[in-house]
């Protein structure tokens, strides 16, 4: 978290006050992120105009005029528009001044999010250029998953939520594209038949379009580029919902901890 339909809602909710506009000054008061904030960070953007905006995975990509700034969120991070009155909180480490005179802020309580310039082709960058398809887009197919599922021991569900699979399907948006397909989480990706990635791959997409049409999902940290809360978390099916009855067949939704995140599934309609 954020996730795919986080991000998008951010991209879509700084869009308008970021698009042309020209940066003025650069504060950084904290550097420390997952890795270090550029140094010339502020020499480098300060007068310069965002041409474009735009988003790879979970990575925003703001194009400059002779440079790129990739950002990612992390776990805990927001990006929000705000007025240059509005002081600046204990995890409000990056603000970027417009010549408008509004602020862009970086706010990041567990400093997993990252900055990064970049003069060559974004894409090419070390962090892009190995991401699988956009779920949403085209290129996300059955047959793309079924042949790049076989032989593999791997869970399903981390299967989908790998990077280089799939970009921005995470640990919420698997677990509710699964259940919605019928899928057990821990069942083998490569031994998944085709006839079952053909309902996963549409339940992928049904289930992150919902959710951007919320606005995403705030079970903790998430606020949009305005401040607001996403409100997908009231149409989760399984997600955080351990013990109460499935909403199809009305047995209790489990949740079991293979590795490092929990999985929530319906033992019964879940195969």
């Amino acid at each position: 978290m954020p996730e795919l339909p986080e991000v998008e809602t951010t991209r879509k909710g700084i869009a308008p006050f970021v698009i042309g506009e020209k940066i003025k000054r650069v504060t950084v008061r904290d550097p420390r992120l997952r890795w270090p904030v550029p140094d010339d960070l502020e020499k480098i953007l300060t007068g310069k105009t965002i041409r474009k905006l735009w988003r790879r995975g979970k990575y925003l990509v703001f194009d400059l005029e002779d440079c790129h700034l990739l950002l990612h969120l992390g776990m805990s991070g927001s990006l929000r528009i705000i007025k240059t009155e509005y002081p600046a909180g204990k995890h409000d480490h990056v603000d970027f001044l417009f010549a408008a005179g509004h602020i862009m802020r970086l706010r990041d309580p567990r400093r997993f999010g990252s900055i990064h310039l970049t003069s060559d082709a974004p894409l090419q960058h070390t962090l892009l250029k190995h991401l699988g398809p956009e779920p949403l887009g085209n290129d996300l197919s059955s047959d793309y998953l079924y042949s790049r599922s076989r032989k593999r021991r791997q869970a399903i569900k981390d299967f989908i939520m790998d990077s280089r699979t799939v970009v921005g399907v995470g640990n919420i948006y698997a677990s509710e594209s699964l259940y919605k397909a019928g899928i057990h989480p821990l069942r083998a990706a490569g031994r998944i038949s085709r006839q079952r990635y053909e309902r996963l791959v549409p339940a992928i997409r049904e289930v992150l379009q919902e959710a951007l049409a919320k606005g995403g999902t705030t079970l903790r940290d998430f606020v949009n580029g305005t401040g607001e809360p996403g409100y997908f978390k009231h149409d989760l099916q399984v997600y955080d919902r351990t013990g109460l009855p499935c909403q199809r067949c009305k047995s209790p939704i489990r949740s079991i901890r293979p590795g490092q995140r929990t999985t929530y599934y319906c033992p019964h309609c879940q195969t």
